[in-house]
């Protein structure tokens, strides 16, 4: 096994466990939301605050990396792009499209602010 499939694998279980954590954010969110306007507003003012949302630009980074990774996991489930220079490539390959999904949905996340379009 190279190192780039051992690096991107450390990563991937990492990035799933930022995202378990993450969870723990949804939670509260949700029970906000069935607790009333009140609850909501008390919540949607500590949710609100710049070092959670540092926070969010972490989750999203996560979760657009473990969604990659877990595509590359599937095709080698299949038998395909097993070869050290394969898995490199893919390794290269997903970080970069990491990137770029997480820049463009939080480009669309900032513009539309969690309103329909």
């Amino acid at each position: 096994m190279s190192r780039y499939t051992l690096v991107t694998s450390i990563v991937n279980r990492f990035s799933g466990l930022l995202l378990s954590a993450g969870l723990l954010l949804l939670v509260y969110w949700l029970i906000s939301v069935a607790g009333g306007p009140k609850a909501y507003s008390r919540a949607r003012a500590l949710l609100s605050l710049p070092p959670l949302q540092f926070i969010y630009w972490g989750l999203l980074v996560a979760f657009c990396y473990h969604l990659l990774a877990g595509i590359r996991h599937l095709i080698w489930d299949t038998g395909h792009a097993l070869e050290r220079s394969q898995a490199q490539r893919s390794s290269w390959l997903i970080g970069l499209l990491t990137l770029a999904l997480a820049i463009a949905l939080g480009l669309w996340l900032v513009r539309f602010g969690g309103h329909a379009a």
